[in-house]
């Protein structure tokens, strides 16, 4: 009876894990909420695949949230932070978007905002990171709620 008690303790202490690779230093995490009412001016590009619709309110991520429209039926909305996944928020480093491509201006790298991938990182050996993605849910209606 021991044994088996020892086994299931340690598979639990193997189990669980602290790697924190994937988690951006650079940017922290804040919880906010916000809602889209497609049939408002500001938003109603977004009833267009492809378009992208910058939110910049006070409290809405880190330097504001890129939306965009996508092609997908499961998932017709992505959301991401607006600061540059690669260094700490400043003055240079809310991502420019043009069309569907992100552009910081800090040091130049691009990402999609289709995906929050990066273009043109260069591979000298250091960790680079994607957007920071925001949870999206589409009502099926006229409504897009954005969160973290």
């Amino acid at each position: 009876m021991r044994y088996i008690i020892l086994v299931f303790i340690s598979v639990l202490f193997l189990a669980c894990s602290n790697d924190s690779t994937n988690r951006n230093p650079y940017l922290q995490d804040i919880d906010f909420g916000f809602e889209i009412n497609l049939n408002l001016p500001l938003y109603s590009p977004l009833t267009n695949i492809g378009s992208v619709v910058l939110i910049n309110n006070n409290g809405v991520g880190i330097k504001g949230v890129y939306v965009i429209r996508t092609i997908s039926t499961e998932f017709p909305f992505q959301a991401f932070e607006a600061s540059c996944p690669n260094h700490e928020p400043n003055s240079c480093s809310t991502l420019i978007a043009n069309g569907q491509v992100a552009t910081c201006s800090c040091e130049g790298f691009k990402y999609s905002l289709f995906t929050g991938q990066p273009f043109n990182i260069p591979e000298d050996g250091s960790r680079y990171y994607d957007m920071k993605q925001y949870r999206t849910r589409f009502s099926g209606g006229n409504t897009v709620f954005i969160s973290n």
